[in-house]
């Protein structure tokens, strides 16, 4: 297991699709280990493929109850196939660094997936949990956080992020 960097905005691999997994081997197994570990190192309670450069439809999400506890859920290829109302959450992101807003997401969904041996399995969720996994998900068509903002807060963003590559440069 190794702790992989996590590509922050605007890394062009952040913004692209992701492509289908149809292989399911070790080196999937090793990729999700490394994202796991990378994922609660940051720390973190969600990672996508591509936030570690592997522009694959993997994600991983801490479904423990307890902060103490760790248990991660790895879910292939998944897919938003039900959806239902609406609700208003803070959201952050570890590609998009020092930027906390809240986000209009479902607030009930239903994803289909693949888990780690290939099997076809479905989860229902609500609220926070619904929240998390439509913004993992999100990541894997390339859409950040950040583009569910207003014109304003993103312009503002990406002004603030330009002058931070600028000064890095200087």
């Amino acid at each position: 297991m190794a702790i992989r960097p996590i590509l922050e905005f605007p890394h062009p691999v952040l913004r692209q699709k992701a492509a289908r997994i149809t292989v399911f081997n070790e080196r999937l197994e090793e990729l999700v280990k490394d994202m796991t570990e990378t994922m609660y190192d940051a720390p973190g309670i969600g990672l996508a493929a591509p936030q570690i450069g592997e522009s694959i439809q993997l994600i991983v999400v801490d479904i423990a109850r307890l902060e103490q506890e760790q248990q991660v859920m790895v879910m292939i290829n998944p897919v938003i196939i039900a959806q239902e109302g609406s609700q208003i959450d803070e959201e952050g992101c570890l590609s998009v660094i020092d930027l906390i807003a809240n986000v209009t997401r479902y607030q009930k969904i239903t994803v289909a997936f693949q888990d780690l041996s290939g099997v076809a399995r479905e989860i229902s969720t609500e609220d926070r949990f619904a929240v998390v996994l439509q913004h993992e998900i999100d990541h894997l068509h390339g859409i950040l956080f950040l583009d569910h903002l207003s014109a304003l807060k993103r312009t503002l963003y990406k002004k603030k992020v330009k002058k931070l590559l600028a000064d890095n440069k200087a």
